[in-house]
């Protein structure tokens, strides 16, 4: 069992997975920061400032009368929307980089396609041209 899980940790897809996981984890984090950090006091500015979807909460008790949202998860119940629109966020920034990565790799492959499309095709080998005219010759005598 031992010497199977070996054979299973040493395949490329698992590793290739691992990779993917760890470079996805970090990329994470770049995007919380470029949403947290850049996108959301630019929304905030635009809306007039202070503008913090995080506090965003409807009580679903009597009991919630607290302004900020940990304090009202303290009192009772909430729909806290504001942190749903900041994942949303985060979502749609992320999507659209990757969309564009995408998009540069496919504009990337197709501009290779394309030189080895446009590249002249090599001349046959000098046994194929020997045996192309001797096929040539024997029509011509028949």
């Amino acid at each position: 069992m031992l010497n199977e899980f070996k054979e299973f940790i040493a395949r490329g897809n698992v590793m290739d997975l691992a990779v993917g996981v760890i470079i996805g984890a970090a990329f994470s984090k770049i995007v919380d920061s470029v949403v947290n950090d850049l996108v959301m006091p630019i929304v905030g500015a635009v809306t007039g400032g202070g503008f913090d979807f995080s506090n965003y909460f409807i009580p679903l008790s009597a009991n919630v009368t607290a302004p900020s949202l940990a304090a009202a998860r303290e009192q009772g119940a909430v729909f806290a929307y504001g942190n749903f629109i900041t994942v949303l966020i985060n979502f749609l920034i992320l999507a659209w980089i990757i969309f564009l990565m995408i998009k540069a790799v496919n504009r990337m492959r197709a501009s290779i396609e394309t030189k080895k499309e446009a590249a002249p095709a090599a001349p046959p080998p000098q046994d194929i041209v020997l045996l192309s005219e001797i096929r040539d010759l024997l029509k011509q005598r028949a």
